[in-house]
């Protein structure tokens, strides 16, 4: 009788590798083949686990190109396991493309529960929980200006992700459009040696991080429109 294939997404650590689930760990030792966004990255996260697979590089730039061979493998029969750098895959990470091919072609696609920026960040906010909206990234040229201002008028509690090489400038446009004591809180490095989070008014965090320019993963979590 022949197996029967599936895709597995595998959430990985976003910062402390003991992080990682038993559950994740078991998949990540059994899989056929690992899927990573980069491949240097998660070697070292397999070293650390003493998991010897074969990798094969599934990321934003040949995502197009790899998911007709991906899918051609799980319908061998092959249990595929997918992983990001950090974080739960297609989460503002490649994977969406791969899940709707292998859901069009009614391939089993499973995703473990683990580790996550916006959840985190989301409960040490401060900010209304019951209902949120995730934004990931802003657009950073063409239709920023268009979704800022659609964003005026969001009541729910927005998450982004940012880089911190534009962090003062988004908190800066979230004062012009927004209001400048729209609430906010900043999570840095979370779960990492030197998470920070810091909470204010939008116009505060930008003041304090162009005195203190930040590095590392950031998540902003902003309050909604009263």
């Amino acid at each position: 009788m022949s197996k029967t294939g599936k895709l597995i997404l595998v959430p990985t650590p976003i910062g402390n590798l003991q992080d990682i689930t038993l559950r994740a760990i078991t998949v990540l030792k059994e899989a056929d083949l690992i899927l990573a966004e980069d491949t240097r990255v998660s070697v070292k996260l397999l070293k650390h686990l003493e998991i010897e697979k074969h990798m094969i590089s599934h990321h934003k730039f040949n995502e197009h190109k790899t998911v007709p061979y991906i899918v051609s493998q799980i319908e061998m029969g092959n249990t595929i396991a997918l992983i990001s750098d950090a974080g739960t895959p297609a989460i503002s990470d490649p994977g969406f493309l791969l899940v709707r091919a292998c859901v069009e072609k009614e391939i089993e696609v499973e995703c473990l529960p683990g580790p996550t920026a916006l959840v985190p960040a989301l409960a040490v906010s401060g900010l209304p929980t019951e209902r949120f909206v995730f934004e990931g990234f802003l657009p950073q040229k063409k239709g920023r200006q268009t979704r800022l201002k659609a964003l005026a008028e969001e009541a729910r509690t927005m998450v982004f992700y940012e880089s911190p090489f534009r962090l003062v400038k988004t908190l800066g446009q979230f004062a012009e459009y927004l209001g400048d004591e729209r609430k906010a809180c900043v999570c840095r490095e979370l779960s990492k040696m030197f998470e920070e989070v810091k909470r204010g008014s939008v116009t505060e965090l930008a003041e304090y991080y162009t005195d203190h320019p930040p590095k590392g993963e950031i998540v902003i979590v902003l309050e909604g429109k009263s």
